[in-house]
């Protein structure tokens, strides 16, 4: 019986997933069908299908997945610390050095590299 059940859950999901993507591919054809008619009024109607087919979408068992897990990111983010001013500067300051000492060494290195290949195949002057 709980197959059944699912069984009829997931074919009205699909059906309502089906309905959401027509609609949103009506609300397309009708932008460029309606072409001669003002641009405003072609996209509010654009966008009433995407937000219609977007509230069927949220209906389905899916929908309500992604919704819960938006919710539960939302509440993630309010728990992160977030760095000082002082701190990103500082931080920031930091990688700039890192990354021109790097660039350094890797030119000194590139450059002692090429002069000893030079040497050693004597194409050098």
């Amino acid at each position: 019986m709980n197959a059944q059940v699912e069984t009829a859950y997931d074919r009205l999901d699909t059906l309502k997933l089906t309905v959401a993507a027509l609609l949103v591919c009506t609300g397309m054809a009708g932008y460029y069908v309606f072409s001669g008619h003002s641009l405003l009024l072609r996209v509010v109607g654009l966008l009433a299908c995407a937000l219609v087919a977007l509230i069927i979408a949220l209906r389905t068992e899916k929908g309500r997945a992604v919704t819960a897990f938006l919710h539960e990111a939302q509440i993630e983010v309010r728990k992160v610390v977030w760095p000082t001013r002082d701190e990103t500067l500082q931080t920031t300051g930091i990688v700039i050095i890192v990354v021109i000492g790097t660039a350094l060494f890797l030119w000194v290195l590139d450059w002692f590299l090429g002069w000893g290949i030079q040497f050693v195949i004597g194409t050098g002057s």
